[in-house]
């Protein structure tokens, strides 16, 4: 199937905050067959956006609603989920995960325009076992029990997507399970970690590690909107890797001190050497995952980077970052600027950012 349609598309990107949301939103602007672009979030962005209006809003499912009604939304992307449990309080992560998903899908459900969905998840939906496959694929059930907090919200999050799309057939669902992302401008708990001069690893015990870069995700959720592919997707980039050899890639020495068992000892003592480990991760310090990436492959989708490379441009920017600290000021969303920007009739558009062609004669929504 083809990536991309002739029919215009108006799409909604839920977390325009996110990096997810952000880039995105940034990279649907290039394409003339979107003709429009609404971001939604109860913060402001934070990177610079040209076409996409951005619409400050809570996640309850009537507001949702109407948002989608007026603007006659006929595509949603819905990248909020949090996938790193030491970025909130688990009440806070479910409500973002669970609850905030139920009112997505039930504004989707009320508005006749939606036509397709996107929804941004996670490989943490597979866990991390001993005796797990070597490759996960999209259509294996999680063969244990959710181990933390985190999983299961991760898994009940799938869950509401699954029955929205059986009991909304006029609705296309594509889900993107993405494995551990690297790249410049994220803070998880494996760029972290990765950020020690001694990265520490469990006594006994050298995972086979998977990655996909941040630009590839991007890309992933790009190629699912634009298309009319269904079904659950995994975004991972080729090949695996032990940690020992992510370590000696990064120009980093190992610190082998953890202890194999227990995982309050491993959180306790990883917390000792400066690094806040969430739960879902314990276990993927000791077993690893690997995800199999053929479906998205074959439905067209091409990586620009394989998970050594992933692994190898991290490096390079830890070793840069120090100098580069600084030198960039960071976007700061202001409502005067981007209104007059948007709206001033002596702005020349076509010129805003170097980019020709960007439409320039769209009205405001009135909402």
């Amino acid at each position: 199937m083809s990536a991309e349609e002739p029919t215009a598309r108006r799409v909604l990107v839920t977390g325009l905050a996110t990096t997810w949301g952000g880039q995105l939103a940034r990279a649907l602007e290039s394409h003339p067959q979107v003709e429009a672009i609404i971001g939604i979030d109860s913060s402001e962005p934070r990177v610079e956006l040209e076409r996409t209006e951005f619409v400050k809003v809570s996640n309850r499912h009537s507001l949702l609603a109407r948002i989608l009604r007026a603007a006659e939304i006929d595509t949603v992307v819905d990248v909020r989920l949090a996938v790193n449990s030491v970025a909130m309080t688990p009440a806070e992560a479910h409500e973002n995960n669970v609850i905030g998903t139920m009112s997505i899908l039930a504004a989707c459900q009320e508005s006749d325009c939606v036509r397709r969905l996107v929804f941004k998840s996670s490989a943490h939906y597979y866990g991390s076992e001993q005796d797990d496959p070597a490759f996960f694929t999209e259509d294996m059930r999680r063969p244990h029990r959710p181990r933390t907090r985190l999983e299961r919200d991760i898994v009940e999050a799938e869950g509401l997507v699954a029955e929205f799309a059986h009991t909304t057939p006029r609705v296309g669902v594509a889900v993107a399970r993405c494995a551990n992302v690297l790249g410049p401008g994220l803070d998880t708990a494996f760029t972290r970690l990765f950020a020690l001069p001694l990265v520490p690893m469990i006594l006994g015990f050298d995972p086979r590690l998977q990655f996909v870069h941040q630009d590839d995700v991007v890309r992933a959720l790009e190629f699912l909107t634009l298309s009319d592919l269904g079904g659950t997707y995994n975004v991972a980039a080729d090949g695996v890797l032990a940690l020992s050899e992510v370590i000696s890639l990064l120009g980093k020495r190992p610190a082998p001190v953890v202890p194999p068992v227990g995982t309050g000892l491993l959180a306790s003592a990883l917390r000792v050497v400066g690094v806040r480990v969430p739960e879902e991760l314990l276990n993927l310090l000791r077993f690893g995952r690997g995800l199999d990436n053929r479906k998205l492959k074959a439905a067209g989708f091409t990586y620009t980077h394989t998970s050594r490379e992933a692994v190898q441009r991290l490096g390079e920017h830890l070793r840069l970052e120090p100098v580069r600290r600084g030198l960039e000021p960071a976007y700061t969303y202001e409502r005067e600027v981007e209104a007059f920007l948007r709206w001033s009739p002596y702005v020349r558009r076509e010129r805003r950012g170097g980019r020709e062609g960007v439409e320039a004669d769209h009205e405001p929504l009135g909402i």
